[in-house]
């Protein structure tokens, strides 16, 4: 999806019919549900991912993921800290397409 803010769109819009590989709506039905009622996640969630090609590793990522925004989500909805600006968005996007999470390397010592 990267380079594609038609496509980021369409998922956003609809999963169900974004122009994306069946496994990847497979991933994102299931971080859905995870959200929206994560007391209904059974096995049988799990295995339609399996069966989507998606490795035990991944749904353990994806599951961690999507735990560790939750709690950033309530954390900052709780204490009040203000989100970015869409400018920030942007220039956060750009920034983590070209190196991901990880940060730069170390400033040198003078």
């Amino acid at each position: 999806m990267l380079g594609s803010t038609e496509r980021v769109q369409a998922v956003l819009d609809d999963v169900a019919t974004a122009p994306i590989p069946e496994a990847e709506k497979a991933l994102f039905a299931f971080v859905d549900k995870l959200n929206d009622a994560p007391g209904d996640v059974r096995r049988e969630d799990v295995e339609r991912l399996k069966a989507a090609d998606w490795s035990d590793e991944a749904v353990y990522d994806a599951v961690s993921v999507c735990a560790i925004f939750n709690f950033y989500n309530r954390w900052i909805d709780g204490t009040g800290v203000h989100g970015l600006s869409p400018d920030m968005y942007a220039k956060s996007a750009k920034r983590m397409a070209a190196g991901g999470y990880l940060p730069g390397p170390p400033a040198p010592i003078p």
